[in-house]
């Protein structure tokens, strides 16, 4: 009867609270005890007299047992639905169409996932065994890897990779690298991106990413240019200008044939919110995955509705926040480019530090990582004294010594060490390096 079915959906919504904290937890029998509340609700309702006498044998989970729970889930549906009809009726200018239809897919992507991700508390031994679990994953790993791989086994060395539920902020001045740095990260992982079947049929992420990229500053067709330019070793001016010849094209043409099949998803949507940006995100996790979300960069960003039209220091804390949260619900790193303020420049010593972060303590308050990128040689050569003089020859020395040497340098780390990683910068492909050593840079191509 259909009271039957609602109060089915009832109960099973009280005991899927329960079975939360038994996920892993399987029976004797050997079949996962999510599994066989869902059967044991179906025999319920139908009053079979067989599930007294089965306590000892083996449940097989059968169409029945997902039947019940197709009809919570399409009861659930029903009432989003209604839900949307309602306030679409309502015109309320605080809660506009477009806030309305985040609103729609915010609702269908909690209802598309319910049961893959867990709410409220949880008991200290599964936070304990998910600890454990990362313990071992870092033990079994190579270098020691548990998060995405940034690319840079020095960087990777420092950080242990970039974790889920992270914000790393990636900062600097303009004409330091940030988006060619970022990237040359985020395409690493998606070209190492692997899976692999279980034994169950189902598909699990062994290695790499599937990346997001929001890309608020620079044009899809420009960042596949740089990553074009990167991967044939062709030079991004070449490229645009079209003095590429026979050779160079047959190189541009392999490398865009090598890297189609990479999982990077570029949004270029431009003055982008931050619940807009979420949206978007769950809608990529639900239908291709998601492993790894880039944003260039976090000023573009529009701030949540509420904090729009206050202080621009307030609309970039509201900003990191919103990232920070994003972060967590997902259970993936994003990593957040972000602008530094002038006062770097009115130093003699152009190092980042934490306090020029522009326009927000919070910035630094809610990242996981920080990290600036500088590269002496782009304040150097702009001190070029006059050629011949004997300060000249110093600053020529000088010159060799930091030729193309970028440092990443890691100021805050929640969970690890600070430091400063050597790389290498070939500004013509946009591409970065390891640095092999510091008397011997990579071989020139």
């Amino acid at each position: 009867a259909l009271e039957q079915v609602f109060a089915a959906g009832e109960l099973f919504d009280a005991l899927a609270d329960f079975s939360a904290s038994v996920d892993r937890v399987e029976s004797e029998t050997g079949v996962p005890i999510r599994e066989r509340l869902r059967l044991f609700l179906h025999h319920s309702l139908v009053h079979d007299p067989a599930l007294r006498n089965r306590r000892g044998e083996s449940f097989v989970v059968a169409e029945d047992g997902r039947t019940i729970y197709d009809r919570h889930l399409r009861r659930a549906l029903i009432a989003i639905a209604q839900d949307v009809a309602d306030r679409a009726y309502d015109y309320d200018l605080d809660v506009d169409a477009i806030k309305q239809i985040e609103l729609a897919e915010e609702g269908l992507f909690d209802l598309a996932t319910s049961g893959e991700y867990g709410e409220g508390f949880k008991t200290f031994q599964a936070s304990l065994t998910d600890a454990v679990e990362i313990a071992l994953a870092a033990y079994k790993s190579d270098g020691h890897v548990t998060g995405v791989s940034s690319g840079f086994a020095d960087l990777d060395g420092m950080l242990g990779g970039m974790h889920q539920g992270e914000l790393l902020v990636l900062a600097g001045r303009p004409s330091m690298g940030k988006t060619a740095l970022v990237t040359n990260m985020a395409f690493a992982a998606a070209k190492a991106y692997r899976e692999e079947v279980a034994d169950d049929g189902t598909k699990r992420q062994v290695d790499g990413a599937v990346v997001g990229f929001f890309s608020l500053e620079m044009s899809a067709e420009e960042l596949a240019t740089r990553i074009l330019a990167e991967e044939a070793r062709i030079s991004s001016a070449k490229i645009r200008k079209g003095e590429m010849n026979q050779e160079d094209f047959d190189r541009l043409v392999q490398a865009s044939q090598r890297l189609a099949a990479a999982p990077f998803f570029i949004d270029d949507t431009a003055a982008l919110s931050v619940s807009a940006m979420r949206t978007r995100a769950r809608r990529l996790k639900r239908q291709h995955g998601l492993s790894l979300i880039v944003v260039d960069y976090l000023q573009l960003l529009r701030p949540p509705t509420e904090h729009r039209n206050e202080n621009r220091v307030q609309e970039i804390a509201a900003i990191t926040r919103a990232l920070k949260a994003l972060a967590k619900e997902l259970e993936v790193p994003v990593i957040a480019l972000s602008q530094l303020s002038r006062a770097v420049e009115q130093r003699e010593d152009k190092r980042p530090q934490l306090s020029d972060l522009r326009e927000s303590g919070t910035i630094e308050q809610d990242s996981d990582v920080v990290m600036f990128v500088y590269r002496p040689e782009y304040y150097l050569e702009r001190q070029q004294p006059d050629i011949g003089s004997d300060k000249h020859m110093e600053w020529q020395e000088s010159m060799d010594r930091v030729h193309n040497l970028a440092e990443v340098i890691v100021a805050k780390q929640r969970n690890g060490p600070i430091g400063t990683v050597k790389l290498y910068f070939r500004k013509e492909f946009t591409r970065f390096e390891p640095y092999l050593s510091d008397d011997r840079a990579p071989e020139p191509l």
